[in-house]
């Protein structure tokens, strides 16, 4: 017992030291490159805290169990969106730039509409549909990276880039990463150890320890960039790590292993999947980003009614 706690703790060290480093890093990478805080969130951030998920969903392809990666596209977007992103908002609500964030929001709802159109009419998703998501992934990192070298400079801006230390911004991000998703795997493999060890039921283990460490490395960059005074970072890692789920997480694991859409959970007789998860995922990521594109900001209720709906969807797990 003494191990896993040790262990446990550990994992919470290196989730939290990583996190300061993965935001100090990719907030310096913004600032040298003269990228919108909203922008390097949306992207290299977004890669990052989505790296343990890619991991688990592709060992879990590989050992034949592709449709963890449905469970983990849907349930994550959820997660980060009615939880993490809801935090923010709810303790501070960020400003955006409305034009920095419409194209990362445009990508993710088409690649809902995509993901949910192969769920309800064909009822599985095969090696094409994996290869379409990556495609998607790849088109949507294009687009970044043609955005960025558009961006105007200006001598004060080349001024700038000669205080900043790229090679040491680049380790910080590369380590910082590392460090929470090594963190992550830590705190919920011995936080599972630790549970077991006190009698908690498997079901309740597996909607809270395991559920929450999918999230754990956004949550810790959610909470990081909030205390550094960057919620624009933390809100576009959160869309760009939704999207990220839906096409990257997914991609990989269809194209390793097609499934069929997992119906373990009915709601009068429909597939709940069907019925709550995918309609109330476009809920979350609607209320969430369309105030912030057309007003240019989020305001405190929006976080707390993302939370009180978090909080309904949780209760439904259990008792539903």
């Amino acid at each position: 017992m003494l191990i896993p706690v040790l262990l446990f703790l550990v994992g919470l060290v290196l989730l939290i030291k990583g996190g300061d480093w993965f935001v100090d890093g990719a907030t310096n990478i913004a600032h040298r490159f003269h990228i919108p805080e909203l922008l390097i969130g949306a992207t290299v951030v977004s890669i990052g805290t989505t790296l343990p998920e890619v991991m688990v969903s592709a060992t879990s392809a590989l050992g034949g169990h592709g449709e963890i990666a449905y469970g983990n596209a849907i349930g994550s977007i959820i997660c980060n969106t009615a939880l993490v992103a809801a935090i923010t908002v709810a303790v501070r609500p960020p400003k955006v730039e409305g034009s920095s964030l419409k194209v990362p929001v445009l990508f993710f709802f088409g690649a809902a509409v995509l993901y949910a159109a192969v769920a309800y009419f064909m009822g599985e998703f095969t090696r094409p549909v994996g290869i379409v998501l990556l495609g998607i992934f790849v088109a949507y990192m294009v687009y970044s990276v043609l955005r960025v070298k558009k961006l105007p400079t200006s001598e004060q801006d080349d001024a700038a880039q000669a205080d900043t230390k790229p090679l040491r911004d680049a380790l910080m991000l590369v380590v910082g990463a590392a460090a929470v998703a090594f963190g992550a795997n830590l705190l919920v493999d011995n936080g599972t150890l630790i549970a077991q060890a006190l009698g908690v039921p498997e079901s309740v283990i597996a909607l809270t320890f395991v559920a929450l460490g999918t999230s754990l490395p956004e949550l810790v960059t959610a909470i990081t960039s909030l205390v550094k005074g960057h919620g624009a970072l933390s809100l576009g890692n959160i869309i760009g790590a939704n999207l990220f789920n839906l096409v990257l997480v997914s991609g990989v694991s269809v194209t390793l292993s097609p499934f069929a859409v997992p119906a373990s959970k009915t709601i009068a007789g429909v597939n709940a999947s069907l019925v709550l998860d995918i309609p109330l995922m476009f809920f979350v990521m609607a209320f969430l980003t369309l105030p912030a594109i057309f007003r240019g900001k989020l305001q405190r209720w929006q976080g707390v009614t993302l939370l009180c709906v978090y909080a309904a969807f949780c209760v439904f797990q259990f008792i539903g």
